[in-house]
């Protein structure tokens, strides 16, 4: 055997090895019942993650293990499957974000109640009748065009008053003269 050849040759052993210490701790793991993910099979092997990931038959058959519960042995029962974990933990960080935006807009109404309150305990904000007297301030303003309209015809009139004075006296001027 040449030197490249023996490399090849023992490089084709350990992986041998090592896929052989993967699906070992495997099929440990699922007799045991517990938690399967590449990261874990990966541990138990004393292999890397990348490993795994690089031979998709290995691959495979660690996600499917992970997915599927275990059907044999006493935690059978009690064993749930990776889809139904991952749903249950989509549902509650959904509820969760629902919870806190209901918290957030009951929040919002309690510090405007609250402020509310004190500004009228403390006089500070404005009158409790403020609707009311929102009506009497346009109630005056129109009250208040209502009179200029009227003086201003007042003053039209005295104009024209005037000036029917001032032809009358300078009609008068011209008869005694």
């Amino acid at each position: 055997m040449t030197g490249t050849t023996a490399l090849a040759e023992a490089r084709r052993r350990d992986v041998a090895r090592r896929r052989q210490r993967v699906r070992q701790a495997l099929a440990e793991m699922r007799a045991q019942a517990a938690e399967i993910t590449i990261s874990s099979v990966a541990a138990r092997a004393r292999v890397h993650r990348s490993f795994i990931h690089r031979h998709p038959d290995l691959r495979a058959a660690v996600i499917a293990a992970a997915e599927d519960p275990v059907t044999s042995g006493p935690a059978a029962a009690s064993t749930v499957s990776r889809r139904s974990l991952q749903a249950d933990n989509a549902n509650l960080r959904e509820r969760s974000r629902r919870l806190e935006q209901h918290a957030s807009s009951l929040q919002d109404r309690l510090s405007e109640l609250l402020g509310t309150q004190v500004s009228q305990r403390t006089g500070l904000g404005p009158p409790p009748g403020i609707a009311a007297l929102k009506d009497q301030v346009q109630a005056l303003q129109q009250e208040n065009l209502d009179l200029r309209r009227r003086a201003e015809e007042r003053e039209e009139e005295l104009a024209a008053a005037r000036e029917a004075n001032r032809r009358l006296m300078a009609g008068l001027n011209k008869a005694r003269s």
